[in-house]
């Protein structure tokens, strides 16, 4: 799979550790930034890793701000992106499973770099389910 992953300044860090992850389990990283921990303003990455998504350019994303929800709220603003903050392993396997979560925010100051990757690694490891949960995310787009 192609994932696309971006942060602001207080993700650079685990930004780097997580595109190591993400090719380990055999994966693409498509880092969009930013390159150095020099102040910047996370929508500028969360809407690359957001519209790489959309137009298929990457199968799945990660963004990464200092409390996971301002770039959350920014993915969330494309149509086609159902991004889910997640501050724990479960909570990122339930985004997969049950909303065909698309896009995972991750709280960078909140949690430590070995919850960071567990996180990301349940959600590259699941799939959504569809069956019951599937009427309610085809709820979530406002048409």
């Amino acid at each position: 799979m192609k994932i696309a992953i971006g942060c602001d300044h207080a993700g650079v860090e685990l930004k780097s550790v997580l595109i190591q992850l993400i090719e380990n389990l055999n994966n693409k990283a498509i880092d969009k930034g930013p390159f150095s921990s020099d102040s910047v303003d996370y929508p500028d990455y969360g809407h690359a890793v957001a519209t790489a998504v959309e137009q298929g350019d990457a199968d799945l994303g990660i963004v990464i701000c200092g409390s996971g929800n301002g770039i959350n709220m920014t993915v969330n603003k494309h149509q086609g992106i159902r991004g889910a903050l997640c501050w724990t392993p479960e909570i990122a396997a339930l985004a997969r499973q049950h909303n065909d979560a698309n896009i995972i925010a991750i709280p960078a100051r909140f949690i430590s770099t070995k919850e960071a990757k567990e996180i990301v690694a349940e959600f590259l490891n699941h799939e959504f389910e569809g069956g019951r949960h599937q009427r309610r995310v085809g709820k979530i787009a406002c048409n």
